[in-house]
């Protein structure tokens, strides 16, 4: 799918091999303290000496263990704990359940590795060709491929060292060729599926396709109940909202739409379109808390958007935009008041929300990734100091890296930022805005492919 923007990382691509890179200073728009915001970029990779693992499958990838790297912020600690580093092909999505992560990529297998630091586990092999989507819910995995059809899979401990996995249904089913054309037209995505979401309660699964359409599955039935156009362009991101059945889409035609079922039906009713700036939108993420929920688009023009909902009203109104990133964000990920944010300039942002306002800051940017960062997928571990979180990313250098990071709380805050002033004052961190381009990716783009 092509995004489409103002500007993209290639069309400064040349500017970029023309001229040094300098020093950049961003800045988001919503809610941020501008004088107390260091300069984030990127820095060149460490040269601190690291240690090799191998995977405990033949044929597997190699792994990098990475030093620990504090950020500028001292709300936030991070570091790389695992590197896997992919052949060939690029991986398109990732998912987590149970303690386990799957990844799906250009080849038929989908991956499984074990949290927190991606031990293999070996894999599930499809015989249906790319994987482009993942959704994992408890024991049960959904899996889009080349073919436009899904395939359900039950994925259980075998062992303490293997997982078993069975294929339970295909949706939708080989059809009989006496069945009539429309029926089949009805079931069948005619491009492919793009992103994938489930309704828990009601065991009902969403297909979202680059052919404009949201197909709606009842599992305990493994048939289509409902089939409509949701946008005007490709349907890029989507995701339900467990606590009021509410189903949010996105597209490449600027959107984000929700649609709800209409009681006492299969169908689903358009309620409200949200659009802000004209600019394609990538990726969506919803974000609660006890007294708030939260609404995040991530578009091609670098921005993410922020759409709050009113507790009496459930009307969504958008509350500003988080500005940072030099290009296109493809990816997000919301757990509890913390939002990552994957982006076309090979960089993740990490954004906090302030209790009560809704204020957003920007507490680090991570950098590792040489090429596009395409998905993220994020786990909580509760500490006692602050928020503990496994973060997964994928990027199109075919690399999949596994970061922890620690969000301290206020109080923390302010004893490591005092800390930090005794040991050495008037330092200023400024990081090289230069990112190292893939030439896998760099060659793909040329070609003008389908990278996203």
């Amino acid at each position: 799918m092509e995004l489409y923007g103002r500007k993209t990382f290639w069309s400064f691509l040349e500017e970029d091999q023309r001229a040094p890179p300098s020093p950049t200073s961003h800045h988001h728009h919503h809610h941020s303290n501008k004088d107390s915001e260091p300069r984030l970029s990127l820095s060149r990779p460490s040269s601190a000496t690291v240690a090799s693992l191998s995977p405990s499958s033949p044929g597997g990838s190699p792994w990098t263990l990475s030093p620990i790297r504090r950020s500028p912020s001292p709300s936030l600690l991070y570091h790389c704990i695992a590197s896997l580093q992919r052949q060939d092909g690029n991986v398109y999505s990732i998912a987590i359940s149970r303690g386990v992560v799957f990844t799906g990529s250009d080849s038929d297998r989908i991956r499984v590795w074990c949290q927190p630091d991606c031990t293999d586990r070996g894999y599930i092999r499809t015989h249906h060709g790319r994987i482009r989507a993942i959704l994992a819910h408890g024991g049960t995995l959904f899996t889009s491929h080349k073919d436009h059809r899904v395939r359900v899979w039950s994925v259980f401990v075998a062992g303490p060292d293997r997982l078993q996995s069975k294929k339970l249904a295909t949706l939708p089913p080989r059809t009989p060729s006496f069945l009539p054309f429309h029926r089949k037209k009805f079931n069948q995505h005619r491009d492919t599926i793009s992103c994938l979401a489930c309704h828990h309660a009601e065991g009902l699964l969403y297909t979202g396709s680059w052919d404009r359409t949201v197909k709606v599955w009842r599992l305990t039935e493994k048939a289509c109940v409902d089939s409509f156009v949701a946008h005007e362009g490709q349907v890029s991101a989507m995701l339900v909202n467990q606590e009021d059945g509410c189903l949010f889409t996105s597209s490449t035609d600027g959107s984000v739409k929700i649609w709800r079922r209409v009681y006492g039906d299969s169908s689903h009713a358009l309620t409200v379109v949200l659009r802000f700036q004209t600019s394609p939108v990538n990726t969506l993420a919803l974000s609660h808390s006890s007294s708030s929920c939260f609404l995040y688009s991530g578009s091609s023009d670098g921005y993410v958007n922020v759409w709050e909902k009113e507790a009496a009203s459930g009307r969504y109104n958008h509350g500003g935009f988080l500005q940072g990133h030099r290009f296109a964000v493809l990816c997000l990920a919301a757990v509890e008041r913390v939002v990552l944010s994957g982006s076309e300039d090979t960089t993740i942002r990490v954004w906090r929300r302030e209790e009560g306002t809704g204020f957003h800051t920007c507490l680090a940017v991570i950098e590792g990734h040489r090429g596009p960062v395409r998905c993220l997928a994020v786990s909580l571990e509760v500490e006692r100091e602050g928020v503990g979180l496994l973060l997964y990313s994928a990027s199109l250098d075919r690399m999949v890296k596994v970061w922890r990071i620690k969000v301290v709380g206020k109080e923390r805050e302010g004893e490591e930022g005092m800390e930090e002033e005794g040991e050495g004052e008037g330092k200023e961190v400024v990081f090289e805005m230069s990112p190292v381009l893939s030439p896998l990716w760099v060659e793909k783009k040329l070609q003008r492919s389908h990278l996203y």
